[in-house]
């Protein structure tokens, strides 16, 4: 099936693949200063040729190799490459790269690629080229081979800065700006595909945004340049030779590219590479609750004018979030004054934050904006910012077209739900109805509707009505469903 790969370390082979992980904050650093931007014709003013930007960029690729335990998991392990792939090196005349060897206490080796920001030697390049690695080894374009050290990663960005000590002054990149960026702009992909030695590939940016659910960060470019396994961490060039973007995954259905790649924005990139460069990590901020997006629908049912902002579908105990009094039902719009229109940007604002920093929340609750204030606690590998629910919310529907029934202990025992929880049964769901629509299920217990707790069949009809009355668009239920909780909006005028 098609699948997203990170361009893995183990580049040189075919074998692993990854759910892929990026993006970025927003800190105020600039190390433009650290290279200056090179000084080349644009293709159109030189024939359509992007050979002057490649004879400023390429002395400033680098091969990245890293040697690793070969039993540090299945998919961070090198596979023999495939015969289409096997073939191609046997027509090129280059020997077939052999895959290392998986038994216990061996090491194996792995490659990327990644290019040079400053002269004395700092590289930039993907975490998950570096990630488990034992020893580092950068090769630079004219053959030279020196160690390097780990100034810093970071493996929610999927970044990360090493360092090598030269004899000389090296060539570097500068930083470009991605936010200029626009679909449809020529751009160079330069890296070590296979480990075959830096390839240059051309194409065009293809998308903006792209999410690939990997990362609170994800703000991917996406780009058609022919980008493979070893490109991970190689620069990505606009026309005038600077770096708009770090390659870093692509889309494919069979392990080599298809034209669907994806590189990390350079102006989210050189501020975490700044704050690596200066601390080593990034300790991202922690606030504890699960959110989902607010639809047209969920925004009708709480009186929200706009259909913007987080929708809160739990909090976590003890979490920073609970100890501030943020509640199932509020719809977090700003943090500390900048808005928040979709989930992402709660994710990301929030990440972007210092364990210890303080900040005001603006929720939507009971028909008004509320503020609390909170305090960000740390964020464990094992715990989420403010974790969005990547399952679209199904499109809601009226006013039930649903079957309630009481909660039984029978009834309890076979959800696997407390002794004593409150809450209403969908005892049946009428597929002609929005209900069935809004993928409401037989089986789920209603536990609030807008906001307000229930304790039985009798409640939820009775709040259904309120609200209908009231003259609301639709109705905010809170559905339990195999121990998790979600709001879905069930709009009356589909009913």
């Amino acid at each position: 099936m098609p699948r997203i790969l990170l361009k893995h370390r183990t580049a040189a082979l075919v074998g692993a693949a990854i759910v892929a992980g990026a993006a970025a904050l927003p800190f105020a650093f600039d190390i433009s200063a650290n290279a200056a931007p090179a000084a080349v014709a644009s293709p159109a003013a030189n024939g359509g040729s992007f050979a002057s930007v490649v004879d400023a960029d390429k002395p400033a690729v680098v091969t990245v190799t890293t040697t690793m335990k070969a039993d540090v998991s299945d998919d961070q392990q090198q596979a023999a490459p495939d015969d289409e792939f096997r073939q191609f090196f046997e027509q090129q005349g280059i020997p077939t790269p052999k895959a290392a060897p998986h038994s216990e206490g061996q090491r194996a080796m792995a490659l990327g690629s990644g290019f040079i920001i400053s002269p004395d030697g700092v590289i930039v390049t993907n975490n998950h080229v570096i990630d488990h690695a034992v020893t580092i080894k950068v090769t630079l374009d004219d053959g030279t081979e020196l160690p390097a050290k780990l100034l810093g990663s970071d493996a929610k960005s999927d970044l990360a800065v090493l360092k090598i000590d030269a004899p000389k002054p090296l060539a570097t990149i500068a930083w470009g700006d991605s936010n200029k960026l626009k679909l449809g702009d020529q751009i160079l992909a330069i890296g070590n595909p296979f480990g075959i030695g830096t390839t240059v590939t051309a194409g065009i940016v293809s998308a903006r945004g792209r999410d690939l659910h990997s990362g609170p960060y994800d703000d991917f470019i996406q780009i058609d340049a022919p980008i493979n396994h070893g490109n991970s961490g190689g620069p990505l060039v606009d026309s005038t030779g600077n770096v708009v973007g770090i390659n870093t995954a692509i889309y494919s259905p069979n392990g080599g590219s298809v034209g669907v790649g994806f590189a990390i924005p350079s102006d989210e990139a050189k501020a975490i590479v700044a704050k690596l460069q200066k601390s080593g990590s990034i300790e991202h901020g922690y606030l504890g609750v699960q959110i989902q997006p607010v639809t047209q629908d969920v925004a009708d049912a709480v009186g929200l004018s706009k259909a913007q902002g987080a929708l809160v579908a739990a909090v976590s105990d003890d979490a920073p979030a609970a100890q501030a009094g943020v509640k199932p039902g509020d719809i977090v719009t700003a943090v500390g004054g900048s808005e928040v229109r979709t989930p992402k940007d709660l994710s990301r604002l929030v990440a972007d934050l210092a364990p210890g920093d303080q900040r005001t929340l603006s929720v939507w609750r009971d028909g008004k904006t509320t503020d609390v204030s909170v305090t960000i606690a740390g964020n464990d590998d094992g715990e989420q910012q403010a974790a969005a629910d990547t399952k679209p919310e199904a499109n809601a529907g009226p006013t039930i077209g649903i079957g309630l029934a009481n909660l039984t202990p029978d009834a309890r025992q076979e959800l696997n739900l407390p002794k004593g929880s409150a809450g209403a049964l969908v005892a049946s769901v009428n597929p002609d109805k929005p209900a069935a629509a809004a993928g409401v299920q037989a089986g789920d217990v209603i536990v609030a509707v807008n906001d307000k707790p229930v304790g039985g069949a009798r409640d939820v009809k009775h709040a259904v009505a309120e609200a209908a009355k009231a003259g609301h668009k639709s109705v905010l239920l809170l559905i339990e469903r195999s121990g998790a909780q979600t709001f879905v909006a069930v709009p009356f005028k589909s009913a």
